[in-house]
């Protein structure tokens, strides 16, 4: 088992930014991809980056420019520092580990931006 622990959200003003944390516990030898998906209301959760094992990295487009992904391997530890934040970008963010063919989620964290 691996367990997520995402940190970082909160309320910021449009054109501002926030760097979210996801800390991963447990089984993390072999941990494969790591991403950040978000999920506003009515809508459906989607990928917003991902950086595999070895760096390689993937935003979707409306992130592109703004947000970076990066991750500590020593400590099981991925980042996302989101600028220049917009009010579309108002979501509960979460943290996904692929293990061994296995998804694993932690549990959201909100990020508001206010406009």
């Amino acid at each position: 088992q691996v367990q997520l622990v995402e940190s970082g959200g909160g309320l910021v003003q449009a054109g501002g930014s926030l760097r979210l944390s996801c800390a991963a516990s447990g089984r993390t030898l072999r941990l494969n991809v790591m991403a950040w998906y978000r999920q506003a209301p009515g809508k459906r959760r989607e990928l917003v980056a991902a950086i595999g094992s070895s760096g390689s990295t993937n935003f979707a487009d409306s992130v592109k420019g703004r947000f970076t992904i990066s991750r500590e391997n020593t400590n099981n530890t991925v980042y996302l520092q989101m600028d220049s934040l917009k009010p579309e970008d108002t979501a509960v963010y979460y943290c996904n580990a692929d293990k061994d063919g296995r998804d694993y989620w932690g549990q959201g964290t909100q990020v508001t931006v206010s406009s």
